[in-house]
């Protein structure tokens, strides 16, 4: 898999993961990937820096963390920070999908196969599949991209 920093004319930038490089060539030239602020399928790539290892022996010889002398207040767990902008980011991909593909229901795996083979109609599809079906279309170089999909609230 690759990452690849995302950006629309109205200069949204956002990330966007692939099997490999020309994944995402094919899924920008038959405009599949879509902004998620303006919904513009128009995309290009954004420059990004790299992420370097540094390796575990850097990591050892880092410099200990100075001590404190005041109580340091309590850390707030990732979680709980990250889950609000994270539920409204994908509650923001699934209107995004959800106007601009089709619902294919249990038979996406089957739908998936038959657009990549040319059997039926290239468009943009979702729906469900279980992690053996899932597994097994990316086993075969079909560019899918599995979601987790927030539940609406009533």
């Amino acid at each position: 898999m690759i990452l690849f920093m995302l950006k629309c004319p109205s200069d949204h930038r956002f990330e966007g993961w692939f099997k490999d490089g020309s994944a995402y060539e094919r899924q920008a030239k038959r405009r599949l990937i879509a902004c998620p602020v303006c919904e513009s399928s128009e995309i290009s790539k954004a420059p990004m820096a790299p992420r370097i290892s540094k390796g575990l022996a850097c990591r050892e010889e880092a410099a200990p963390a100075p001590v404190q002398e005041s109580a340091p207040s309590p850390p707030v767990p990732a979680q709980e920070t990250a889950l609000p902008a994270s539920a409204e980011l994908l509650s923001a991909l699934r209107d995004v999908v959800e106007k601009h593909c089709e619902n294919v229901g249990d038979n996406f795996a089957e739908e998936a196969r038959r657009i990549h083979y040319g059997e039926s109609e290239a468009r943009g599809i979702y729906g469900q599949s279980d992690p053996e079906e899932t597994k097994a279309l990316l086993e075969e170089g079909i560019d899918i991209l599995p979601l987790p999909w927030p539940t609406r609230n009533a």
